[in-house]
């Protein structure tokens, strides 16, 4: 017995400080940080197949992601994702196998070769955009992969390893930017969407060259992407289109200060795009365009350490040049070892929490100003916010929600668009300071919100196996709790309210809101 109490008090004293003892977490209300402007996911690959589901499974789909109601104990019956991504086709599914792609990652073009348009094509993914829409879902981005294959240079929308630059003609730079012009025109007319963003290129930084067969993509380099959004930016305001050009989701957060795994002419991103000393990339002020830069977390996420290193170099470079970061797309790769990687799939908090803590710091120490996970449904691996099981490639199935999901709906289901992040300040018993104590990585990490309604948001991560003591200060008034963990119907569960003192749940997410 002796020998276990010591071994138990060891363990005791090598925790932080801030896990021994009661901590209480101060907002800074005069502390204001980033505006959020919104947190969503995307449609690709998956609601061009579950978007031709029976309409029971998609409005049930659809409530899960987009939904802002609540049932009769008060428990939101979705996430409430404020911003949907619309993957827009280059149509590699009109190419069959001829196009060196799988074929579970094809998709249509709206357009045909001769120039006419077909409004039949992507139905399953409109049918989303629609179900969206009729949610409240008050932001919508579309994103392509690559260009039509009818402008290519190969012919196809995927590389296939032919170098890395821009798999589009020379000559196609302008009928580039009129197909994108009157996509979002006709999308408009035909569905009723209009469409607040729209980014034309995907990844161009990425290492891999996209050598297929694997799915739409092509390499650009910096020049190369000024050049098309150069060609939107005059079309877009010939055609009187308010579409916003994004550019230019990097694959990698250290491409957006450095150069990595490639070389300089894609590297270096945001001084590329927003230095006037870059004459030759500079896209500051552009008809149509934003002083935003988007990107994906991928591989940026261990050890936790680099983690937030990375985000801190990102935001020193972002303030330097007036610039927003958008995370617009991540899902469990490979390095991801902590959890096991990204297969197979995982129902529980493991992975909700995980990617829970990502989200954190994209937000505190990247002070990122939307975030979007990547695929909202997936088959047996940690792409999809929801499950899909299917015999027979999709046409028909069942789907079911993950924890994930629920982890990502704490954020989303609570902060709203426009809403601002505060600071926070930890505090041990006698009134001192913690440093760092607001994240603490394998224990407590908070974050603070207030929406344009006036109410306060807190998310608070409790990673570790313990019950944790939890005490707010700063903002006086009536809490609402609800929590995500692995216990039985805790899906962003309301458990009471408080005025300020808890305790945090092991493996657990709480969301607190004070609407007094």
């Amino acid at each position: 017995m002796k020998t276990r109490i010591t071994l138990l008090s060891a363990l005791f004293a090598a925790l932080p400080l801030f896990a021994q003892h009661p901590v209480t977490y101060r907002i800074e209300t005069t502390k204001a940080e980033q505006t959020v402007h919104h947190f969503g996911a995307s449609d690709a690959w998956s609601m061009q197949f579950t978007g031709l589901w029976p309409e029971k499974q998609q409005e049930q789909i659809a409530d899960w992601l987009f939904s802002t109601a609540n049932d009769a104990n008060g428990q939101p019956k979705g996430i409430g994702l404020s911003v949907w991504r619309f993957n827009l086709g280059a149509g590699s599914a009109e190419q069959g196998d001829s196009a060196q792609i799988q074929p579970g990652t094809r998709t249509e073009c709206l357009m045909r070769p001769d120039g006419t348009w077909d409004w039949t094509r992507q139905q399953g993914q409109r049918n989303f955009l629609r179900l969206a829409k009729e949610r409240g879902v008050p932001h919508f981005l579309a994103f392509m992969n690559s260009a039509p294959v009818y402008y290519t240079i190969n012919g196809l929308a995927t590389n296939t390893g032919r170098g890395g630059t821009i798999n589009l003609r020379p000559d196609k730079y302008k009928d580039f930017a009129r197909f994108a012009a009157k996509a979002m025109k006709g999308l408009e007319e035909h569905d009723g969407i209009h469409f607040d963003y729209f980014c034309p290129v995907n990844e161009p930084d990425g290492h891999w060259n996209w050598l297929g067969p694997k799915q739409e993509g092509s390499p650009a380099t910096n020049r190369e992407v000024a050049k098309v959004v150069r060609a939107m930016s005059r079309e877009f305001k010939k055609e009187k289109v308010t579409t916003k050009i994004m550019f230019n989701e990097s694959s990698d957060l250290r491409c957006l200060f450095g150069i990595h795994q490639t070389s300089w002419e894609r590297g270096r991103e945001i001084p590329a795009f927003f230095s006037k000393d870059s004459t030759e990339t500079c896209l500051r002020g552009l008809y149509g365009t934003m002083p935003v830069i988007m990107a994906h977390s991928y591989w940026t996420n261990t050890p936790v350490s680099y983690m937030r290193q990375t985000r801190e170099q990102l935001r020193d470079s972002l303030r330097r040049y007036g610039v927003e970061y958008w995370q617009t797309e991540l899902c469990v790769m490979g390095n991801d070892e902590e959890i096991g990687g990204g297969a197979h799939y995982d129902f529980s908090m493991l992975t909700g929490l995980y990617i829970a803590r990502v989200i954190h710091h994209d937000l505190v120490y990247g002070n990122a100003a939307s975030w979007s996970w990547w695929r909202s449904m997936g088959g047996d691996y940690r792409d999809g916010l929801i499950r899909v099981y299917s015999d027979d490639n999709w046409k028909t199935g069942r789907a079911l929600p993950s924890k994930l999901m629920w982890c990502l709906g704490n954020y989303s289901r609570f902060v709203r668009p426009e809403a601002v992040r505060y600071d926070i300040t930890a505090l041990d018993k006698d009134g001192k300071t913690v440093k760092d104590g607001e994240t603490e990585p394998e224990g407590v990490m908070v974050s603070a919100y207030k929406n344009t309604d006036g109410s306060w948001v807190v998310v608070a991560i409790n990673y570790s196996e313990a019950t944790r003591p939890f005490t707010l200060e700063g903002v006086k008034g009536t809490w609402k709790m609800y929590r995500t963990s692995d216990a039985e119907g805790e899906s962003l569960k309301p458990v009471g309210t408080t005025t300020g003192s808890t305790s945090l749940q092991p493996k657990s997410i709480t969301t607190f809101v004070c609407n007094d």
